[in-house]
């Protein structure tokens, strides 16, 4: 099982993670920002990796630190679990429609960190969370996790469906790219020979 915990101290944020990627998708998530909580949640379940999670942020200021910093500790627990990378796919991509909205993710565990992010959106909030902050969840985890990470919803009208359906793909393609594959289960999927 490729487990892992991980834990982030500063003035903004206290946050201690814990997960194991060769989950079932089970999750406890307390963030203090609950449509936050939601995306994931739907992360957890649709990628299959099991998430305790617990951060403690600065949020009577805004929720920009506990967003931002919560994509660190998620991204540095992923990184101890997988390692050296050997065996896994590395690339995953998935399309997620949700209604009216249809979204596609496509990552690459590649060591060099890239975020394209095409989403737009026509509200300022969703519940309580200021819409801007998704696109700096995203590139946190991307400048962290060191990964090419593009998102595009091609359309939709209601605003939590088309970033639930960035999640829902995020989290599948997260879960092709992590699957190990067996033919090369020793092996770090690059020509290189790291990554």
């Amino acid at each position: 099982m490729r487990t892992a915990s991980t834990e982030r101290n500063t003035k903004e944020t206290k946050i201690a993670c814990k997960l194991n990627i060769d989950g079932t998708g089970v999750s406890r998530i307390n963030t203090g920002v609950g449509f936050f909580d939601h995306m994931l949640e739907i992360f957890s379940h649709h990628s299959l990796i099991d998430i305790e999670l617990s951060v403690d942020g600065d949020t009577h200021v805004d929720f920009h630190h506990t967003v931002e910093d919560t994509a660190y500790a998620l991204s540095d627990a992923i990184n101890k679990a997988i390692g050296d990378k050997k065996g896994i796919n590395r690339y995953g991509f998935f399309y997620i429609t949700m209604d009216e909205s249809l979204s596609r993710t496509v990552i690459d565990f590649s060591g060099r960190p890239e975020l394209v992010w095409k989403v737009e959106l026509g509200l300022e909030k969703i519940g309580e969370m200021d819409t801007e902050l998704f696109k700096e969840f995203f590139k946190a985890f991307t400048n962290n996790a060191k990964c090419n990470l593009h998102i595009e919803n091609f359309y939709g009208t209601n605003n939590h469906h088309i970033i639930e359906s960035c999640f829902k793909s995020f989290a599948r393609s997260v879960r092709a790219a992590l699957t190990i594959d067996e033919r090369i289960k020793n092996i770090i999927p690059s020509s290189k020979g790291v990554l």
